[in-house]
């Protein structure tokens, strides 16, 4: 959001005041100040996002940007900030590079810049913005301190129970469960949990983020009936903000479809996945990255009930999609790997799966480390299809490397 130019009249606030075709005085469009033109088009712009409408929020981002540039120069918050927001765009579109390209810029922009809370908020989410796109590639590594360095500039700034320490601490918890350190992302999630409930109360869409994101720590570890209850308030509470059909209510109901697809509730969780496929295909088209996760997840509900045709297919899909947006060593890339090799194996397409375990597994190690829980699982998948084919020495060799990774208060789950 832009920051505003006169902050004693709109403090914390986007800095656009939604006049409409013309300004209080019933100026003609053409005679309004360049600057209230660039927050038009960027409150257009955020508004068409929300709508996931990318295509035509980053022409308005765009338009904005240029006009900013001309009238306050290229080093300023403003233009960080609509950086910041394109750079989200092209995130939720799956373009990583673009996006790390434009966060890279308002980070390099904000850096030598002090003063407001506002540039302090501006600075924090840079910073996680950058780290997002990180962890969005599995560039963990990367992610973490700049998710850290945000978080400690959030507290020193607003204290330890404002809104964007909230934000910062549910982001942290994503990355520590994507590595396996689940116990420190329940912490955080609760912590974070707390202040937006103080903050917002009980039924905001941000309320609905950490509880989906609370019921996802639950589907990673395994524990799939402690995490229904958290899905299920994550889409009652979105559903009622947001309508039934919005983007952010398809990804709830994605969630939830996991979990009851892990409990062997296969008939709701099948319901619930072809909802949300419609949802994102018909938003988002047919090559996005939520398409090709729903894809992966309803392939294992399909082969669960013995659909292997079907099965079959929506592996390849979403393994083909994923490939195309993340590349060819991203950990996600890996998951898909596993499952479909997980499924050849189980269909005695031995030669099939081999070479997919022997992928996954060297992605897994290079992204996550070895003992990962995902690196642990592969480890064991494997070398069941080494059992199945009489290999017995070659899978006992795996299956020790996997009692010696010990993940650290996991429970083995599929990937």
């Amino acid at each position: 959001m832009l920051l505003p130019r006169q902050p004693s009249h709109q403090p914390e606030h986007d800095g656009c005041d939604n006049r409409g075709p013309g300004s209080p005085s019933g100026e003609p469009m053409g005679a309004r100040d360049p600057l209230e033109e660039a927050s038009r088009l960027h409150d257009l712009a955020v508004s068409l996002h929300a709508q996931g409408r990318y295509a035509e929020a980053l022409t308005s981002f765009q338009q904005a940007l240029a006009l900013c540039e001309q009238e306050i120069g290229l080093d300023h918050p403003d233009v960080a900030n609509i950086l910041n927001n394109m750079a989200g765009t092209y995130e939720d579109q799956g373009n990583y590079a673009e996006a790390e390209r434009l966060y890279q810029r308002s980070v390099a922009i904000m850096e030598a810049l002090t003063g407001s809370l506002e540039v302090e908020t501006i600075r924090v989410q840079s910073l996680c913005g950058l780290a997002g796109v990180y962890c969005a590639q599995g560039r963990y590594g990367e992610a973490e301190p700049l998710f850290q360095q945000a978080l400690a500039l959030a507290e020193a700034a607003f204290g330890p129970d404002h809104l964007e320490v909230a934000t910062c601490l549910n982001n942290l918890a994503v990355l520590y469960k994507y590595t396996g350190q689940f116990a420190d992302a329940g912490r955080l999630y609760r912590r974070a949990l707390a202040i937006t409930q103080r903050t917002l109360g009980p039924d905001h869409p941000d309320i609905a983020t950490i509880y989906h994101n609370l019921g996802g720590l639950e589907h990673a570890r395994g524990r799939y009936a402690r995490g229904e209850p958290l899905a299920r308030r994550a889409v009652a509470i979105r559903e009622r903000a947001l309508g039934p059909e919005h983007l952010d209510v398809a990804a709830d109901i994605a969630a939830l479809a996991g979990l009851l697809d892990g409990q062997g509730k296969y008939d709701e969780a099948e319901v619930l996945y072809r909802r949300a496929l419609a949802i994102f295909e018909r938003a988002l088209g047919l090559e996005h990255y939520d398409v090709a996760v729903t894809c992966n997840n309803l392939a294992a509900l399909s082969h669960a009930r013995g659909d292997n045709t079907e099965a079959e297919s929506l592996y390849q899909r979403a393994l083909a999609i994923k490939e195309r947006l993340l590349g060819p060593e991203h950990p996600d890339v890996a998951m898909t790997l596993n499952n479909l090799a997980v499924f050849y194996t189980s269909v005695e397409k031995y030669a099939e799966a081999e070479p997919l375990y022997q992928r996954a597994l060297a992605i897994f190690e290079a992204c996550l480390g070895p003992t990962h829980p995902k690196v642990v699982t592969c480890l064991r998948n494997y070398a069941q299809l080494l059992r199945d084919t009489q290999r017995r020495a070659e899978a006992l060799a795996l299956e020790s490397r996997a009692r010696q990774a010990r993940p650290r208060r996991t429970r083995r789950s599929g990937t």
